[in-house]
């Protein structure tokens, strides 16, 4: 892969071209569906919802970024959002899909001269390790202390040697209507393997698609942002407020486990101050206290 593109713009009014989705699941759904409200042409790479995207408006595309022969047909875009996730039903490895398939989507792409005006890629802040409860920004060292983390790395290295002008989207965890951490444990009442202490950063799925479209317009070529509401939460007082929504039994937790391999050493604070500054990215769930109830009152 030689061809690179050294200036992906983004202007300060909206977008109006075409936009392709490559991993069109929880969270590139919903932004298909904003994009679609804007009246624009959405294409979307899937491996077996064809029908379902075309229901509402999306232009499927049958393949899989494991199969190179399947993404001949990818479609000029002025937009490429990179959102791939493991389907752990799949039987293929994370680097397979997250590495090797980015490899393929480039290849592809660029042997075809349909490299994107514009490509945002969504990444995990799982690149980063600190375990100390401390603040962290997109400049702080990337150290991931687990294989997910040091993989999800490597993908964005490799798109970024590949396309410098890509836009990078750490996202922190992202909960929403009908994706709710830990409520089957809750509602049975089970004890939850965690260290009620440490922090959790979560981001309402619709600020995440309003994050990416507040970057389609604003972020600068090659850069790097945290998407978080900005509130970091212990596990205590998330899961105690989550269960008392639920109606659940008061959250329990089991710290430390029995089990040396379950102890998550992650504990961060992720600051999100520059996509504040660049993206002019303001939730409108700046906190789970918000979005919790939001989410549950959508999913009834």
């Amino acid at each position: 892969m030689t061809a690179t593109v050294s200036s992906l713009g983004a202007e300060s009014t909206p977008i109006s071209g075409t936009a392709l989705i490559i991993g069109c699941g929880y969270l590139g759904m919903r932004v298909a569906r904003a994009w679609l409200a804007q009246g624009r042409t959405v294409t979307a790479l899937t491996r077996s919802r064809a029908d379902e995207l075309a229901g509402i408006g999306i232009v499927p595309i049958l393949g899989d970024v494991l199969n190179p022969s399947t993404l001949r047909q990818l479609p000029q875009a002025e937009t490429l959002l990179y959102a791939v996730g493991l389907d752990r039903r799949s039987g293929r490895s994370m680097r397979e899909v997250y590495v090797d398939g980015l490899k393929n989507v480039l290849q592809a792409v660029q042997q075809a001269g349909k490299l994107p005006r514009r490509w945002i890629a969504i990444s995990s802040t799982s690149v980063y390790g600190q375990s100390h409860g401390e603040v962290v920004t997109e400049e702080s060292a990337t150290m991931p202390v687990d294989d997910s983390g040091q993989v999800i790395l490597e993908a964005e290295a490799t798109l970024s040697q590949a396309v410098p002008g890509a836009v990078i989207l750490r996202f922190a965890g992202i909960y929403g209507p009908g994706r709710l951490l830990r409520r089957e444990a809750l509602l049975a009442g089970q004890p939850l393997i965690a260290d009620p202490e440490k922090w959790l950063n979560l981001i309402h799925v619709a600020d995440g698609v309003r994050a990416i479209l507040a970057a389609e317009v604003h972020a600068r070529p090659g850069s790097i942002y945290n998407i978080a509401d900005g509130t970091p939460v212990t596990r205590r007082d998330f899961y105690t407020y989550l269960a008392k929504l639920l109606n659940a039994p008061p959250a329990q937790f089991v710290w430390p486990p029995s089990n040396p391999v379950l102890i998550e050493e992650a504990n961060r604070q992720i600051s999100v101050e520059k996509a504040r500054r660049d993206l002019s990215f303001q939730p409108s769930y700046p906190s789970y206290r918000e979005g919790l109830p939001a989410s549950l009152a959508e999913s009834a």
